[in-house]
């Protein structure tokens, strides 16, 4: 399965002429001038690709293994269980966090470009000066992006920014339909972002994650619009008090002890206690 999802990441980078050294700085005049600004979601948010129903509809091309996880959340959700890290405040990471629940804000510089997500996630960086990959990364939810702006209409003017980033760690879902990411933070997600060729104030991102629990890379395109008249807001994540023991989820009442969050869910297995006698 690795050897394939290796192969598989090659070819890709050659489709997307994404080197993985070489690259020089840009010239700021180059840069397209109709990026910087705020972008809000078009694309729903909830579910990765959204021209599809979510959880066994979305023929994530999983392998068995995976495919099993997925069944086990889907059913975890009907129980009304808690499997999604997001809900406890975890960040999506990568390539979730490109859904952006909240309003994006992208600044170019001719050395790095900034994506500013809002949801519970940190800064992204994608890096234009020609850098390599680091010889090892900083457990990081976002990973680590080296980016490529190509001119592909040949007008002198780079209209698209291609992107490739490794060294994702965490445990992380495509989505909240119970898609899950291989435990193993082998994920490789590519992006060819460009403004729409028909409407200016649309932006599209074809993300292509390659990751050990698919069978093959599985590509999505995720819409953003233009937020023309920008609004900048903090976003806090809110403890919803939960607490995740043996895999499963409590909540924390407001008298300070444990209730469950489903019906006849079991108690949390407290053996390290001392056990106080009825």
């Amino acid at each position: 399965m690795l050897a394939r999802t290796t192969i598989g990441a090659a070819v890709l980078a050659t489709a997307l002429c994404l080197p993985l050294t070489g690259a020089l700085s840009q010239d700021m005049s180059k840069l397209p001038s109709n990026w910087e600004g705020q972008w809000g979601r078009m694309s729903r948010v909830s579910i990765w690709d959204d021209s599809k129903p979510p959880g066994l509809g979305q023929q994530a091309p999983l392998t068995p293994e995976y495919q099993k996880v997925l069944e086990a959340n889907l059913k975890k959700q009907e129980q009304g269980k808690d499997f999604d890290p997001k809900g406890n405040c975890v960040p999506p990471g990568m390539p979730r966090m490109m859904m952006i629940y909240q309003p994006m804000e992208i600044i170019l510089k001719p050395n790095v470009s900034y994506f500013l997500v809002e949801s519970t996630s940190p800064i992204r960086r994608v890096y234009t000066d020609g850098r390599g990959w680091p010889k090892t990364f900083p457990p990081a939810f976002a990973g680590y992006s080296i980016g490529q702006w190509l001119d592909e209409d040949n007008d002198g003017r780079y209209d698209t920014l291609a992107i490739e980033t490794r060294g994702i760690s965490g445990h992380r879902l495509v989505d909240n339909s119970g898609i899950e990411l291989h435990a193993d933070d082998s994920t490789i997600v590519k992006e060819r972002i460009y403004i729409d060729k028909n409407n200016p104030d649309i932006m599209n991102n074809e993300i292509t994650t390659i990751d050990s629990a698919f069978t093959r890379p599985w590509t999505v395109t995720r819409q953003y619009k233009r937020d023309k008249n920008a609004s900048y807001a903090e976003y806090n994540c809110e403890d919803k008090r939960n607490v995740v023991i043996n895999g499963e989820t409590y909540w924390i009442g407001v008298d300070g002890y444990l209730m469950p969050i489903a019906k006849n869910q079991p108690p949390p297995d407290l053996k390290h206690f001392t056990q106080v006698p009825k």
